[in-house]
């Protein structure tokens, strides 16, 4: 099989373990510089470039970080035009970007999430904070990622100064209700065609109330309900991702689930859990890109 690692940097753990799972199983790998892409939209003959040659594909792997979703997508989609089995669908990875249109989705699909409120107007603070119970609360920008742009408003005015400091700047914003039984902790699960293939529990550090890894929360392997199993697969089928990273919480109404990532880093996962992700994305594209063609 050919296939494509669309990914800004080969050097990046999650990159370099994907080529190197594929590269063991016998096939032939190339790592694409997305951005580096051209396309050309015609008619019965859609291209796509890399360096000036026609990229010949059977799947790819996209690693596409949120700051170039936009570019990102567009060539997953012109790959899609030409036939190429892809391992997250261009319009499934504009969706998991988007936190709004993605919890909206979730919603619909009837995906049990944190109470969460939109509005525009500053003038509809306090609203928002009824909305999700009052404080304490979460504050999210909805362009944020691995943890920036989320605030934890312990008291009402605060939740209101944050609300209209974010709006007054012209942020959209998420409001959450706060999980206070979750602990600091979340869980990441791995969802790999409709089954959950690993997962671990984050821990945020002291004084911290994100869990995310890259501000110093600590992982570790754990062992997911029937439920939890059941929400991160239905998220991820919900936003269209075969493959994806599924955050939830413990809550004391059962598992919530935060966001659901289309490009979930491996390394994290794989040191807590033992687990050859990797692998297991390689053998879905294997099985998927064998039954398209």
């Amino acid at each position: 099989m050919r296939l494509g690692i669309l990914s800004r940097k080969s050097s990046l753990y999650s990159t370099a373990r994907l080529r190197k799972a594929a590269e063991e199983r016998g096939h032939d790998v190339r790592i694409i510089d997305f951005v580096r892409c051209t396309m050309t939209v015609a008619a019965k003959r859609p291209v796509v470039r890399y360096l000036g040659e026609a990229l010949e594909l059977d799947a790819v792997i996209p690693r596409i970080g949120a700051s170039v979703t936009f570019y990102g997508a567009a060539v997953v989609r012109q790959l899609e035009m030409i036939g190429v089995y892809t391992a997250a669908e261009s319009q499934a990875i504009v969706r998991s970007r988007d936190k709004l249109r993605s919890m909206q989705i979730l919603a619909r699909a009837g995906v049990d999430l944190p109470v969460t409120a939109f509005a525009r107007s500053v003038k509809d603070t306090q609203g928002l904070v009824d909305a999700v119970g009052g404080a304490p609360l979460i504050v999210k920008l909805l362009e944020g990622t691995q943890g920036r742009g989320v605030v934890l408003a312990e008291t009402r005015k605060a939740a209101e100064s944050v609300i209209d400091a974010f709006r007054q700047l012209d942020a959209n914003i998420l409001v959450q209700e706060f999980i206070k039984e979750a602990g600091g902790s979340d869980v990441r699960a791995i969802v790999v065609g409709s089954r959950v293939v690993a997962a671990m529990i984050r821990n945020a550090a002291p004084g911290e109330f994100r869990s995310n890894l890259h501000r110093g929360g600590a992982a570790e392997a754990t062992k997911l309900s029937k439920a939890e199993k059941r929400s991160a697969v239905r998220a991820a089928k919900a936003i269209g991702l075969s493959v994806a990273g599924v955050d939830l919480l413990r809550s004391s109404r059962g598992p919530l689930v935060l966001e659901v990532n289309s490009s979930p880093g491996l390394e994290g996962i794989e040191a807590a859990t033992g687990v050859d992700v990797a692998g297991e994305i390689i053998e879905h594209v294997e099985t998927h890109a064998h039954h398209d063609e």
